[in-house]
């Protein structure tokens, strides 16, 4: 079974990063979650990053705010795919620093990265990345889609019926 990584910078980041949590679980998928600094405890960094695919992780979920060094720095020591969350931190350039630090990674070092306080998004990108080679996971996926795709089906009957 595939388990995922769900890392940030600090506490603050949490509820955040809970939407990823919470999408994993909900694909019955393993998650452990912990806060790794790159700034206050890089040997912690250092450590987890060198060895989470030994430790059974198939991809690292990475939240972090302000300079947000925490997504680079694991891609740069781990050969797992790693997907950056940029968090809107109370010390934040309104999250531009934020984005833009785990955005632009140099060749050879990528991390997907998503939208603003996007966990979410990263949690299923996360699955899809397992799904990718785990049928369970896919169907969970497709169940997952099917389900956006009736919700709008019903908002776009319900928008109709009120007038």
């Amino acid at each position: 079974m595939s388990k995922v990584a769900v890392v940030m910078g600090s506490t603050s980041d949490l509820p955040v990063m809970q939407d990823a949590v919470d999408i994993l679980k909900g694909f019955d998928i393993e998650v452990d979650v912990d806060i790794v600094s790159a700034h206050r405890t890089p040997e912690k960094l250092f450590d987890f990053s060198k060895n989470a695919h030994k430790n059974g992780y198939s991809v690292i979920i990475a939240g972090a705010g302000g300079a947000a060094h925490l997504p680079g720095m694991v891609a740069s020591l781990s050969p797992l795919p790693v997907i950056g969350v940029p968090v809107k931190s109370s010390n934040s350039i309104d999250g531009w620093d934020s984005i833009l630090s785990i955005l632009q990674m140099p060749g050879g070092v990528p991390v997907a990265t998503v939208a603003l306080n996007g966990a979410k998004n990263a949690g299923i990108l996360a699955a899809q990345i397992i799904g990718s080679a785990d049928k369970c996971v896919l169907d969970k996926i497709e169940v997952y889609k099917q389900g956006l795709k009736e919700k709008v089906i019903k908002g776009a009957e319900e928008i109709r019926n009120k007038k």
